[in-house]
């Protein structure tokens, strides 16, 4: 055997063993490349999962209450209700502008965060009743209205103050405000019956505000919350409870209530004892998905939609740019629904705002002025 044969018999185990490296250290690449993409296509669609997610907590960030509220020793048994009949109407569109996130939302942060502070009254002026006498077999929404001059080519404003009545004094600092507010009364506070009567004596609109489902679990809207999860029959057990703890209002609206007003199962419920007391709903809009006008319509039940949140930052100035944005809503649809709450610099703003507000060319009505406007004839 020659030279040359003997080194070629010596290198080929070499070659072989650089080749198996090459073909490993190319597969170890590829493996870490598909590795890569796989990790990256997962971090993209959990970004884009999370998205709706936290829209979510954040809604509910703004609407949750910082002090729970207190909790019953036992329930009332409710009265039986009449079922007076429901007169159907064309729903109001929230139109809002800039869409929920613009809005923001504070609804159910605690009463009482900031210090107490003197707000001069203003003298009360109630309105002059223009309608005729109202019929006997009316519904609730009806009977119970406040009476509010005509509208005309007016652009008509409803304030609703909600979350009254656990806050006792900030509440009856409200009541003192001009007439016609409509005033939204928390299910579980004490003493409903006196102050609310008191409040219609001075001319405001009443509602029920109730406690519904909110979508962060960590948030406690209070007791008899209707819930998802719970029986259909529970959840009328529990609204029953909150329409029994007084009279004379108009209707409910909805305190949190992000998760709930979006499941049909449990706004169907809410829709069938809504029309029949024959009341009105009133959907403060805490999410996007609520279903509340479709159900309400389905089920001929008067309803409308707030327009504009007036207290989200707790400022005089912030809820005084709120109420120029409810001007020019009123202005460019012809009616808004301002919300807001009973903190010191709601009631310092409204005290000052509300006196000019016909001066301006518009005209301060309960939340009925404005479903009846759009009661077809």
């Amino acid at each position: 055997m020659s030279r040359r044969e003997i080194r070629r018999l010596l290198m080929e185990p070499k070659r072989r063993s650089s080749s198996s490296r090459s073909w490993a250290v190319l597969a170890l690449m590829a493996a870490v490349l598909l590795g890569g993409i796989a990790i990256g296509v997962g971090v993209g669609l959990g970004i884009m999962a999370s998205r709706p997610d936290q829209e979510a907590r954040d809604w509910e960030r703004a609407e949750m209450a910082v002090d729970r509220p207190p909790r019953r020793e036992a329930l009332l048994e409710p009265a039986a209700a009449a079922e007076p009949p429901v007169i159907p109407l064309v729903p109001l569109p929230p139109a809002r502008p800039g869409g929920p996130a613009d809005d923001g939302f504070d609804a159910d942060q605690a009463e009482g965060q900031v210090a107490d502070q003197q707000v001069a009254s203003v003298p009360l002026i109630l309105p002059q009743p223009s309608v005729k006498p109202v019929e006997q077999g009316a519904p609730a929404w009806v009977r119970y209205a406040v009476p509010a001059p005509k509208a005309g080519s007016q652009p008509m404003i409803a304030v609703v103050i909600d979350d009254l009545g656990v806050d006792r004094k900030r509440s009856e600092k409200v009541v003192e405000l001009r007439a016609p507010l409509t005033l939204a009364w928390m299910t579980y506070a004490e003493n409903l019956p006196q102050i609310t009567q008191l409040a219609r004596k001075r001319g405001h609109e009443l509602m029920v505000h109730v406690p519904m489902q909110p979508q962060g679990e960590s948030y406690d809207p209070g007791p008899d919350v209707l819930e998802v999860a719970v029986h259909p029959e529970e959840n009328r057990r529990r609204l029953s409870w909150g329409l029994n703890r007084f009279e004379g209002f108009v209707g409910i609206n909805n305190h949190m209530g992000s998760r709930f007003t979006a499941d049909r199962t449990g706004m169907k419920v809410v829709m069938e004892e809504v029309k029949r007391r024959g009341l009105l709903f009133l959907d403060s809009v805490t999410t996007d998905k609520s279903v509340a006008p479709e159900l309400a319509k389905r089920h001929g039940v008067p309803f409308a939609a707030r327009s504009v949140f007036l207290d989200n930052e707790q400022s005089v100035a912030s809820v005084k740019a709120q109420l120029a944005k409810t001007e020019a809503h009123a202005r460019k649809f012809g009616a808004a629904i301002a919300i807001g709450h009973p903190h010191d610099s709601t009631i310092e703003a409204l005290a000052a705002w509300l006196p000019g507000l016909e001066a301006r060319g518009f005209l301060l009505v309960p939340v009925t002025t404005i479903v009846k406007a759009q009661t077809p004839p």
